[in-house]
């Protein structure tokens, strides 16, 4: 699996912009990682690499933030407040996946456990590590359809 360093907020937002030049309509991110450790600094890179004008926000109390006016589509779900994979289906974040309208971002993707099932075009499995004051490790697993 490919691994990135970030020693730096900035660092970890240039990641993002790289990932979203390269994305497509279809993609899926899914992040997992401690609280702190990133998780939207990467999405927020994600969205300016889509060129995306909208200042992004963690979605953790309306669990989907939806950003358009860039290249396509941003699907920004974070997943922390709930705790079964019922409550995700209850609040319909599965849709944005199975439409393949634009990008998914999920932050604790973890707690979704059939990701895999909806077959997007690439399903990037994301986890950052926090291994110091400013350094992150970024691992990810890229699952193509």
């Amino acid at each position: 699996m490919p691994e990135l360093l970030s020693t730096s907020p900035e660092n970890t937002f240039n990641i993002g912009v790289n990932w979203g030049l390269q994305s497509q309509k279809g993609w899926v991110l899914a992040l997992s990682g401690d609280l702190g450790a990133g998780k939207t600094q990467l999405i927020k890179g994600l969205a300016h690499g889509l060129g995306v004008s909208q200042i992004v926000k963690s979605p953790s109390f309306v669990l989907i933030n939806i950003y358009t006016g860039g290249k396509l589509p941003l699907f920004h779900m974070d997943l922390y407040r709930l705790n079964s994979p019922d409550e995700i289906y209850t609040a319909g974040l599965d849709d944005y996946i199975a439409r393949q309208q634009g990008v998914c971002a999920i932050e604790w993707a973890e707690k979704w456990c059939d990701l895999k099932n909806y077959k997007p075009k690439l399903l990037r499995i994301v986890e950052i590590k926090v291994i110091g004051q400013s350094k992150r490790l970024i691992v990810y697993e890229d699952i193509s359809n």
